[in-house]
């Protein structure tokens, strides 16, 4: 019988001044009585990737892996993973239709690598509601975004 994994609760949010801008995300993990904040940004990026590299950055800190429930205010990240959307686009070549390429690949493979690690649940919550957790995240990530010297997002302007 294997283990229990631990349960973490795992807050994101994304944000991007100007769309495409400056970008950041926030992060914020809670594992019983313990929280950890992340954040980071990018000099040019999308909201959706930042979106996308909250989930990431959340769950590439994590040690081992984790039964997670992931909380986003993103229909997008939270669609593509509970209905399988991002799953199929990789099965089909990174395609959303027979013409239609799915954007942000990058993300989206590392994205899934770390939901095969762990054991993600999703849930959306409405963003700008008063969720304590989100209007954190939301903060870390705009403050991220407003950051100097900001690195380049490779998957968008190096790509």
């Amino acid at each position: 019988m294997t283990a229990q994994r631990k349960k973490v609760a795992l807050y994101t949010d994304g944000a991007c001044l100007g769309n495409p801008g400056p970008g950041g995300y926030g992060v914020v993990l809670i594992y019983g009585s313990r929280r950890k904040e992340l954040a980071g940004g990018f000099r040019l990026t999308t909201n959706n990737r930042m979106e996308i590299m909250a989930c990431i950055a959340g769950l590439k800190a994590l040690k081992e892996p984790c039964a997670v429930t992931l909380y986003s205010d993103s229909q997008y990240v939270t669609n593509a993973l509970s209905k399988g959307w991002a799953r199929r686009w990789r099965q089909k070549g990174w395609m959303r239709t027979r013409t239609e390429k799915a954007l942000n690949p990058d993300l989206w493979e590392e994205l899934l690598n770390l939901c095969d690690r762990h054991d993600v649940r999703v849930f959306w919550v409405r963003g700008h509601s008063g969720h304590p957790e989100n209007e954190r995240c939301d903060a870390l990530a705009v403050a991220a975004a407003k950051g100097k010297d900001l690195p380049i997002d490779d998957g968008y302007e190096g790509g």
